[in-house]
């Protein structure tokens, strides 16, 4: 046998890339304690912090409009499966976190998608989980968007469009509503 049939087989790790924008970043500068350029290794019975509070968070923003601690992320496998997935808490009393437009007020927790859009403030995060096989860590890839990631189109509001091609805003133009009838009655 040769060293590499002899060799461990390697685990694939569980890896949280999140992409961090900010309208503010290019001035203000508040990622700069934040490592951009590799993966780095999380303990899976440790709390992954990010906030304003260097002493106590992993992930630090230099912004006072951050709080102290602004959330927390958990690494847990889920029950009855070989599935591994993070939990997201709002540990701020004064601002909401959002996950995909769902809101989170302080200590209210969920599960992460897999991908997903985290804002709070004008802080705009993209959290996507590549998954992994590895029970002891979990990696983090942190990047940084130079353009919002969230784009707010001005979409005009979609209406369903009836088989007939007529729009409804062409009976409300005429001063009427549109009445529902069966197809038989053509």
């Amino acid at each position: 046998m040769t060293s590499f049939e002899e060799a461990e087989t390697e685990e694939t790790v569980t890896c949280l890339h999140l992409t961090f924008y900010h309208p503010g970043q290019e001035e203000k500068r508040m990622f700069r304690c934040l490592d951009f350029c590799r993966r780095e290794q999380v303990r899976a019975d440790d709390t992954a912090k990010f906030g304003r509070d260097s002493s106590v968070c992993r992930y630090s923003l230099l912004d006072t409009r951050v709080s102290r601690i602004q959330f927390s992320l958990h690494f847990y496998r889920r029950l009855h499966t070989s599935e591994y997935g993070f939990e997201i808490k709002n540990l701020s009393k004064r601002t909401k976190l959002t996950v995909n437009q769902t809101e989170l007020g302080y200590l209210n927790k969920i599960d992460l998608p897999w991908k997903c859009i985290i804002c709070f403030g004008d802080y705009q995060i993209l959290a996507e989980i590549q998954e992994g096989e590895a029970m002891d860590y979990f990696e983090t890839h942190l990047h940084l968007a130079e353009t919002p990631i969230l784009q707010e189109k001005c979409l005009p509001s979609l209406q369903p469009i009836p088989e007939n091609g007529i729009s409804p805003s062409f009976f409300l133009s005429q001063g009427k509503s549109p009445t529902e009838m069966d197809e038989n009655d053509l």
